[in-house]
């Protein structure tokens, strides 16, 4: 019986220790992420100080654009402000075409709104941030039974339906995105849209591939509403979706 006290008290006191640890500190309990704060912290301090932005990052917003193989990391201090860009990444490789996911195994990358909603320090591809996909959009849209799931920003350069980057560059922004949640940023909007609309190869492009499908011209029509208003202010507009599973932007 007093083993069982003393395991018991060894677990509530475990428990209260990781209540007081910030989730950047609980983080660093994992070796890839210690590793990459160890080496990445200093650096991006830097780049803040030069961009004129106070360490560490408050709140962070993530866009990302298929076509155009990149994805934009936008940073401020609080709702306030306007978003300032921090740094564009490539994205290395892409699996599917233009439009949204629709189904399991059909390869696409999401088209849409999202947030990160899980950190994978022990992904199988480095480090790994997870979007919600199926949103609430997707559940109504893609196929009811296999929508899909387990769409990820990860690193080592391959994907099947997720967004890949660099391993040095996941690292940055996996100890950002940890950052911002330490800051109270619970909810990290990320934005997946089909191309860049401000470019005109990728305008073309996109006309192009769709031609043909008016469900992904009206699509890919309403989710640039939203790159249209954060362009002009650098901020986002509240979006919700209706029963039909289309975005409605307030």
């Amino acid at each position: 019986m007093k083993a069982l006290s003393l395991t018991i008290a060894f677990f509530v006191l475990l428990n209260n220790v990781h209540a007081q640890l910030s989730f950047v500190d609980v983080q660093k309990s994992y070796p890839r992420v210690a590793s990459a704060i160890k080496g990445k912290e200093d650096t991006l301090k830097r780049q803040f100080a030069l961009a004129g932005l106070p360490w560490p990052v408050k709140q962070m917003y993530i866009r990302s654009f298929k076509y155009d193989s990149q994805l934009e990391v936008w940073v401020r201090n609080n709702k306030d402000e306007a978003f300032k860009l921090f740094k564009t990444y490539k994205v290395c490789a892409l699996a599917g075409g233009m439009g949204p996911k629709r189904m399991e195994g059909d390869y696409q990358v999401p088209e849409g709104f999202y947030y990160i909603n899980e950190f994978n320090p022990r992904s199988s591809y480095h480090l790994s941030l997870g979007l919600n996909y199926p949103n609430a959009s997707d559940k109504v849209l893609s196929d009811s039974i296999k929508p899909g799931g387990e769409i990820y920003i990860h690193g080592s350069c391959l994907t099947v339906g997720c967004i890949p980057i660099q391993d040095n560059q996941i690292e940055e922004l996996y100890i950002l995105a940890a950052y911002a949640k330490t800051q109270g940023q619970d909810f990290i909007p990320v934005h997946i849209f089909p191309i860049r609309y401000n470019n005109k190869k990728s305008l073309e492009y996109l006309a192009r591939t769709t031609k043909h499908d008016q469900d992904l011209q009206r699509f890919a029509i309403k989710i640039k509403e939203v790159y249209d208003i954060f362009e002009e202010k650098k901020k986002l507009p509240l979006i919700s979706v209706n029963k039909k599973g289309e975005y409605i932007v307030l």
